[in-house]
């Protein structure tokens, strides 16, 4: 389904399962695919609303990008689904999105869940995101560089399946709604336009941290921070986890979720 959120921009969406509304802000080059591992064990007791983030998947990609433009997205999705107030749970991209909004509209949000968050990108990610978006936009091997990415978001234990990782290369080289090389970078900027450290003072919302503890991009520091600066933080550590907890460990990541918006 679409939805034309500001400037008419339209935007993609799905919304299924049943009980309180949970949106999903998925991250760097992301879409409502991406949450697949855990859908079917949340749609039992939870509405789940699900975007393609402007830049991808099947929402506009030639439009303007910022994560406040993201947040403000979200916002008005809820708003024309007739929503007053969501849970909601943003991974790493997704994460700044969802703190941009939490910040922005308090009153329409329940409890908050940042995963592999971070108040701002560091210099070192900044500079590695935009190297992959410059091997993108110049035709670098495909398989190549998604296989290079995997090395940031997955553990070692993912690549001891060749079979599995020849499966998601698969699936990515034959994606129907690649991402654009231009809107690629375009995420790639806003993420590093972004700074959410005046923000996290700002958040009032209830919310749960969660970390892998081999996550490379977004280390165990960055969830930290966000536990000491957002006034009613708790922080969940999932093990043998990397940045895409909800790929590597679907089951811990479902159980402390679930566990959290049922408190």
């Amino acid at each position: 389904m679409y939805f034309y959120a500001q400037e008419n921009i339209p935007l993609y969406y799905e919304v299924f399962g049943k009980g309180p509304p949970l949106l999903l802000i998925a991250g760097l080059a992301s879409d409502s695919r991406s949450w697949q591992p855990i859908l079917s064990g949340l749609r039992d007791t939870i509405t789940l609303i699900v975007p393609d983030n402007r830049g991808v998947g099947r929402s506009c990609q030639e439009c303007p990008l910022s994560i406040d433009q993201i947040a403000d997205d979200c916002h008005a999705l809820i708003r024309s689904l007739g929503f007053e107030r969501v849970n909601l749970l943003g991974h790493s991209m997704g994460g700044m999105a969802a703190m941009t909004y939490a910040a922005r509209y308090p009153q329409a949000l329940d409890k908050l869940v940042l995963v592999s968050a971070a108040a701002e990108n560091s210099a070192r990610n900044n500079l590695l995101f935009s190297d992959w978006a410059t091997a993108y936009a110049t035709g670098s091997d495909r398989a190549a560089w998604f296989r290079n990415i995997f090395f940031w978001i997955f553990t070692e234990r993912f690549f001891n399946d060749q079979r599995a990782v020849d499966l998601a290369v698969h699936g990515l080289l034959h994606d129907p709604w690649p991402q654009s090389p231009q809107a690629f970078r375009r995420q790639v900027e806003a993420i590093a336009e972004w700074n959410g450290a005046d923000l996290l003072g700002q958040i009032a919302a209830p919310t749960r941290v969660i970390t892998g503890d081999r996550d490379l991009l977004f280390p165990l520091e960055n969830a930290s921070r966000l536990v000491q600066l957002i006034a009613d933080a708790h922080l969940v550590v999932i093990e043998e986890a990397a940045h895409s907890i909800h790929m590597e460990q679907p089951q811990a990541f479902l159980q402390s979720v679930t566990d959290f918006l049922a408190s």
